[in-house]
């Protein structure tokens, strides 16, 4: 089950006025990025992720929104608590797309229908609109969920996943980005069946360990569960030095690798936080915190800025200190790539090289200059 264009449903939810207007959120100046945008939008090509500037170019009349994530939250765990009631097991996957697994509901009342039960209760009690897609595995759903949009329900019988694959675009399939596609393209492989005939052998030369994940899903294959839904409310981290120190600028470098290392394990999780905590130990073994309550991210930048702000205004005794840490609370799900503030293109662009070559070569194999010592 999935959302339809989620933060732009709730904000014409908000202003009826925004109904059948081409609608974007995201940051308001021109370096900004498109974090949503309604279906009026794409009609003019705008896309998620897409520079604003660009954005405008192409549809000059759109209404542009900044956002209000916390709303959205809000939103969020209200539907959250819907699909807990009535859901035998449940997955979150983002702030705005849910896995079910529905085994053993054809006794009662039938998947489909029971499915379809579910997503008038959650329009009926929300406003807003959802879409799902029901079949025998996640990939094929999630895929079926994308072609019911908008406001849609598609059933995929058992049996028919492949000839219901077979003739959409390859960048249709979970995991295939614009480089690989792009490459499939030059190959002469533009749908899902002439990809599901191409020998495995030549998708593993071609992309690696990925041209066998590329092969099964061509083919429909996709044996991941739905995994059950439980809440991290926080994560942490705190640094003990070796020898007491009253270095600052060493107690800052030390915050900053803990914030980046937390944050790139935000982003990894697909999680934003909304109140950072910074906890200082003295010699003495006096300890303190302090907390600020932030708006929804997972940027590096941002979250060092308020840990440094924190430690600014609790280190006042001028003591030796033996431990430093830091807290994210107030965790929702959400994707860091797409900000809803001011960030620019070139900037989520940084984090995501940065974070792709941390998730092949280690968290720590890339990090700020200013960090090393």
């Amino acid at each position: 089950m999935d959302l339809d264009s989620f933060f732009v449903s709730v904000e014409c939810l908000r202003n009826t006025a925004f109904l059948g207007k081409p609608l974007i959120i995201g940051g308001l100046s021109d370096r900004g990025v498109v974090a949503s945008c309604s279906y009026e939008a794409r009609r003019y090509g705008v896309r998620s992720a897409m520079p604003m500037k660009m954005a405008l170019r192409l549809c000059p009349d759109a209404i542009v929104l900044r956002g209000d994530m916390e709303t959205y939250s809000q939103y969020s765990k209200l539907i959250t608590e819907i699909v807990r009631q009535d859901a035998p097991v449940f997955e979150k996957s983002s702030i705005d797309e849910f896995y079910l697994d529905l085994t053993g509901m054809d006794r009662y009342v039938g998947c489909y229908q029971w499915a379809r039960e579910l997503r008038q209760k959650v329009t009926r009690e929300t406003g807003l609109p959802i879409s799902f897609g029901l079949s025998v595995n996640k990939l094929v759903s999630k895929v079926g969920t994308g072609e019911a949009k908008p406001n849609g329900t598609i059933r995929i019988a058992p049996g028919t996943e492949r000839d219901f694959l077979a003739p959409l675009s390859t960048a249709k399939i979970p995991s295939i980005g614009k480089e690989t596609y792009k490459k499939l393209s030059f190959m002469g492989v533009r749908t899902v069946h002439t990809l599901r005939e191409i020998p495995v052998k030549l998708l593993e030369r071609e992309f690696g360990k990925h041209g066998t994940s590329l092969w099964k899903k061509a083919n429909a294959i996709d044996d991941s569960p739905v995994v059950p839904y439980d809440e991290q409310k926080s994560m942490s981290t705190e640094r003990t030095f070796q020898t007491d120190t009253t270095d600052v600028k060493r107690i800052k470098n030390v915050l900053t690798n803990m914030i980046m290392a937390l944050a790139f394990d935000l982003r990894k999780s697909g999680k934003l936080t909304s109140c950072i905590t910074v906890k200082i130990r003295y010699t003495d073994f006096n300890t303190y915190t302090m907390q600020k309550r932030i708006s929804y991210t997972a940027q590096d930048k941002e979250l060092i800025a308020y840990a440094h702000e924190l430690f600014d205004k609790l280190y006042q005794r001028r003591q030796l200190i033996r431990l430093v840490g830091v807290r994210f609370s107030g965790l929702v799900r959400g994707c860091y790539q797409i900000s809803l503030f001011d960030d620019t293109a070139e900037d989520i662009s940084l984090l995501q090289q940065l974070d792709r070559i941390r998730t092949r070569f280690g968290s720590k194999a890339i990090g700020r200059a200013a960090s090393v010592f």
